[in-house]
């Protein structure tokens, strides 16, 4: 056949039918129905081309190009409405997999179709269906597929999508290479978009998800334990997941996800957390790390999912420090003496808190949630004082058994360890400044009596709660360590001096203190024998050559001295204080004495001296004599050397009983006040004007180291008030203003 181009015009009826339809249309529609390979010769496909292409290069009025591409499409059509919808109507009812793997057939040989009437028409659509800005071939080949079949037959498809899915879900075997090409023509549909994936196939799957897995969820929460439904639930997820990987849209995973997650998890959370037998507190009762781990991973793919949980955690931890507590509280109920020494007890919150810090950090991957619950237990703990003394003493006196030579027999180490526990016990205790003056206290007494296993295990402690607390917390701790060192190195000049002079027989050191540093003692006026006051003076004057500007005030209630006894043939060293040294004094070469008479001689009062005359005639070591003799001390007793007293050891160490405190209690709440008062008057300076509650809630905010009653506030606010740094608005009485 000729083109125009030799002159001869090809009609529209002759070329459609004898070329177009009989060389191309028919034989795709026999090879595609018979399910043979659809091929064509390069010379057939040569002329099929041509014979197209010269009817859409005709001049009009024989130009066909509107008439080639209308009938493109009616082609289409016919075939898709006559042969293939039928096909699909035939299976519909014989089973989900024969629709689909039908459906699959029928787009597979539609595309092919498609392909070759894209190739054969290619002039359509590099110039015409440009030019008139028409959906391309392939375009409207998809459109004539999705309004024909798919708009036909997609309610039967999604229902069997969805019952494949659904079988498989029960553990049965489905043909997933089926279902990914059938949803990869759920995505072709959608022209460009994933609108008809979306709208057919998507929604009604996670419409019939949440009704499988709510079936499932009254099933499982009926009769498996906690752990057991857990593990059916991260099942039930990770096999979602695998599902869109294989064969759905990786936009349906976030979907589908959610609708699982609340239908097997967040609808029936609180059951399982607080199922009985098997709910979080018996998890956590039984040490289940593992199903706790999973309980937290699956909660916190919930909004606010863990949030309940960590609830839980933190009432089961209180419950479990409570009991603690009470089993100290069931041993002072029992008998048991009340002291400020209980290892046991501060042991126990130790490993509780250890115990749950571990769980905290490795079960619950230290979220913030969980963190917060085992604060609030252990604040709620550590400050629920049981008996005559604060769990703030029983605290520092632990640490004063860890850090004395004499106490709990532990490697550097182990002293290490202990101190990092105790600190961390520490930093829940809201009476951080009662703790710091027990412990200075304590410390000052490690110090001055030589009982300190350990300057690195002191400095150590001290850095610690600096790092707790701050510097102000720990700075006249750090002063008394400076002190001591100061002092050695005075010491050591004087002890030179002394040499020198050799002007004494006693062996004679002074320890200087600075006093804001260190505790307030008793300096008794002990009237002292010639020989003590004769060291003193040396010493004063020496000191005060070297320091005009100090003054020198002597705590003999601290000091301590070897004094050499003979009873009979045997010599002995007793190790005393200063003032049992003093009353000793009195008794030398068989001298018998009064309690009055002792009492006038030496300037001291009952409080003072009664505890050194029990020590030294009550005590293990009975070196003086009580007449008459009883385990206390009377103002009507004699004492005289005890010249039947023997022993084995050579040196003899005979303490006293302490008559002060721990602590001065006063002098708490003194710089409490202080504390309270000052931050009242930085507050109120910024601020200018503020509401009763406003400020309280400021106060509280910036109190590190205690927590005082609202009430207490209150004093102190009225007594600034009183002394004019406030006053109250006139307009409000619960209102108050800064006065410059």
């Amino acid at each position: 056949m000729s083109n125009t181009n030799n002159g001869n015009i090809i009609q529209l009826e002759d070329g459609w039918n004898n070329v177009i339809k009989q060389g191309a249309i028919d034989v795709l529609e026999r090879t595609l129905d018979d399910g043979f390979d659809t091929s064509f010769e390069p010379k057939e496909y040569i002329r099929i081309y041509t014979t197209c292409y010269d009817m859409c290069t005709q001049r009009s009025p024989y130009n066909w190009s509107r008439d080639l591409y209308t009938r493109h499409g009616e082609t289409i059509e016919t075939y898709l409405r006559n042969t293939v919808l039928p096909a699909l109507q035939d299976k519909t009812g014989q089973g989900g997999t024969i629709l689909l793997n039908e459906l699959k057939h029928r787009w597979s040989n539609h595309q092919i179709m498609n392909k070759w009437l894209k190739k054969f028409f290619t002039y359509l659509d590099r110039y015409y269906v440009k030019h008139h800005s028409l959906p391309t071939l392939e375009q409207a080949g998809l459109g004539h597929f999705k309004t024909e079949i798919y708009q036909n037959s997609k309610e039967n498809t999604t229902s069997a999508i969805i019952s494949l899915v659904n079988e498989e879900r029960e553990g049965e075997i489905i043909d997933k290479t089926l279902v990914k090409s059938i949803v990869e023509l759920y995505e072709s549909m959608g022209m460009g978009s994933l609108d008809s994936y979306t709208n057919d196939l998507e929604q009604p799957l996670l419409d019939a998800t949440r009704a499988f897995y709510g079936r499932k969820r009254e099933d499982w929460i009926t009769k498996d334990s906690t752990p057991d439904y857990l593990i059916k639930a991260e099942k039930a997820l990770g096999e979602e997941k695998t599902r869109v990987v294989e064969y759905l849209n990786p936009a349906t995973e976030p979907k589908i996800r959610r609708v699982v997650e609340d239908e097997i998890l967040q609808k029936v959370q609180m059951n399982l957390l607080e199922k009985e037998g098997s709910g979080c507190s018996v998890l956590l009762a039984n040490d289940k790390t593992s199903d706790l781990q999973r309980m937290f991973q699956l909660f916190s793919r919930l909004d606010s999912g863990l949030q309940p949980m960590a609830n839980i955690v933190e009432k089961f931890i209180t419950s479990q420090g409570n009991a603690c507590i009470e089993k100290r509280q069931a041993r002072l109920d029992s008998g048991e003496k009340d002291k400020n020494d209980d290892p046991e007890f501060v042991k126990s919150l130790i490993d509780l808190q250890e115990k749950y810090l571990g769980v905290i950090r490795e079960t619950f991957a230290s979220h913030h949630l969980f963190q917060k619950a085992l604060k609030n237990s252990f604040e709620e703990i550590v400050n629920n004082d049981v008996g005559n003394f604060s769990n703030a003493e029983l605290m520092s006196t632990f640490c004063d058994r860890i850090l004395k030579s004499g106490g709990d027999k532990l490697s550097e180490s182990q002293v290490e360890v202990s101190l990092d526990r105790i600190v961390q016990l520490f930093s829940f205790l809201n009476d951080k400044d009662l703790f710091a003056e027990i412990y200075r206290n304590q410390l000052a007494k490690r110090l001055l009596n030589q009982r300190s296993a350990s300057d690195d295990a002191e400095k150590a402690m001290i850095a610690k709660l600096k790092v707790q607390c701050g510097t102000q917390f720990t700075s006249k701790m750090e002063g008394m360590l400076n002190d001591l060192a100061v002092g050695s190195e005075q010491k050591s000049e004087f002890d030179r001096r002394m040499e020198l002079q050799q002007e004494n027989s006693l062996s004679f050191g002074v320890q200087v203190l600075t006093t804001g540093n260190w505790p307030s003692y008793k300096a008794p006026e002990v009237a002292l024998p010639p020989q003590m006051s004769k060291c003193m003076d040396v010493f004063k004057e020496w000191h005060d050559a070297k320091h005009q500007n100090r003054r020198l005030t002597w705590v003999h209630s601290l000091g301590n001295a070897t004094v050499r006894a003979t009873y009979g043939k045997k010599s002995y060293d007793l190790q005393v204080t200063t003032l049992q040294a003093v009353v000793l004094n009195v008794f030398n070469e068989g001298k018998t004495c009064g309690f009055a008479e002792l009492k006038s001689k030496l300037n001291l009062d009952d409080i003072t001296l009664k505890p050194l005359m029990h020590s030294l005639s009550c005590g293990k070591h009975k070196v003086i004599s009580k007449s008459p003799a009883s385990n206390k001390i009377a103002s009507t007793d004699s004492f005289s050397g005890n010249a039947k007293f023997s022993c084995n050891m050579r040196k003899i160490r005979i303490p006293v009983a302490s008559v002060e405190s721990s602590h001065n209690k006063n002098r708490v709440e003194e710089d409490r006040s202080v504390a309270i008062e000052a931050a009242i008057v930085r507050i109120m300076k910024a601020r200018k004007t503020l509401s009763h509650q406003q400020l309280v809630a400021e106060v509280l905010s910036q109190l590190a180291f205690f927590k005082p009653q609202p009430r207490v506030i209150k004093k102190r606010i009225e007594a600034l008030i009183d002394r004019e740094y406030l006053e109250r608005s006139t307009e409000n009485s619960q209102q108050y203003n800064y006065l410059a």
